[in-house]
């Protein structure tokens, strides 16, 4: 399966739990390691979880192989790893806090405490 096509899987997996702030960059030029990062909001710990399972299960009803999935357990930072495209889940503090975004080259989402204005981010 292409690249692209496990990209859209991915974000319409996280679209249809709610994910929120969905960021998609190409790392291809960056690094060898894997050549697409999604990075998604969830607003609580439990939709955290949910939203990386539903990538999970997804990629796999599809036939993509998984390398591996980190970080159930809490349900801060749960990371799904598709080989070529790496799914990274946050709570919104933890993300302003890794900002993996500015990392990969990516535009950062500002954070706004509860209360405030949504996130500003632009999926590609």
């Amino acid at each position: 399966m292409e690249v692209q096509e496990i990209v859209k899987l991915a974000i319409n997996a996280l679209e249809d739990v709610k994910g929120k702030n969905i960021v998609s960059l190409d790392t291809s030029k960056l690094t060898s390691l894997f050549s697409h990062l999604i990075v998604a909001t969830g607003d609580s710990n439990r939709q955290v979880k949910a939203l990386a399972n539903n990538v999970a299960v997804d990629l796999k009803a599809a036939g993509v192989e998984l390398v591996g999935t980190e970080g159930h357990e809490s349900g801060e930072w749960v990371l799904v790893d598709a080989g070529d495209v790496v799914i990274h889940v946050m709570l919104p503090a933890v993300r302003d806090y890794y900002d993996i975004e500015a990392l990969w080259g990516g535009q950062k989402p500002s954070f706004v405490p509860v209360g405030g204005r949504p996130w500003d981010a632009t999926a590609e």
